[in-house]
């Protein structure tokens, strides 16, 4: 197992992800925040779902999946459909125009990766992708149990 200061290291290093994600953040169309590019993005990696689902996946609550999809379903990205195992519910779908926005989104993602990664070989990319997969596994659904870290005890007197 790693020793204490690998893992002080590692959390700062992950606090710095920040800047990363802001980076990427960027290079949105300004019709397209974040939240509504993790929309496009989970309806093209898992096709039709329905709300509860992308909640979900998306590892935030139902008002604000709510938002997110009104967002996108404004601009003609998606479509809402009747659930046919339940009339009450709605299906969620990528339009055409949905899938061109997904596609732009890709590129847009691809290229700045590959220009910022530039100087990096295919197998550290392949390694990364290794460790960045094995380390959200470790986590699984961080929505589903509270972890509570023991705070380490007080020397005694």
């Amino acid at each position: 197992m790693a020793e204490q200061a690998q893992f002080e290291e590692l959390a700062r290093q992950l606090s710095a992800i920040g800047a990363v994600k802001r980076d990427m953040g960027r290079i949105l169309p300004s019709d397209c925040p974040g939240g509504s590019a993790a929309v496009l993005t989970l309806l093209g990696c898992h096709g039709d779902m329905r709300m509860s689902k992308l909640a979900e996946l998306l590892a935030v609550d139902m008002s604000v999946t709510s938002r997110h999809v009104a967002h996108v379903a404004a601009r003609g990205w998606i479509e809402r459909l009747p659930d046919p195992a339940d009339k009450r519910s709605r299906i969620l779908r990528l339009t055409p125009a949905g899938l061109d926005r997904l596609d732009d989104l890709s590129r847009r993602t691809t290229h700045l990766l590959a220009e910022r990664l530039s100087d990096w070989t295919d197998d550290e990319v392949g390694q990364l992708i290794r460790l960045m997969t094995r380390l959200r596994d470790s986590f699984g659904d961080c929505r589903t149990s509270a972890v509570r870290i023991a705070e380490p005890a007080a020397p005694r007197p």
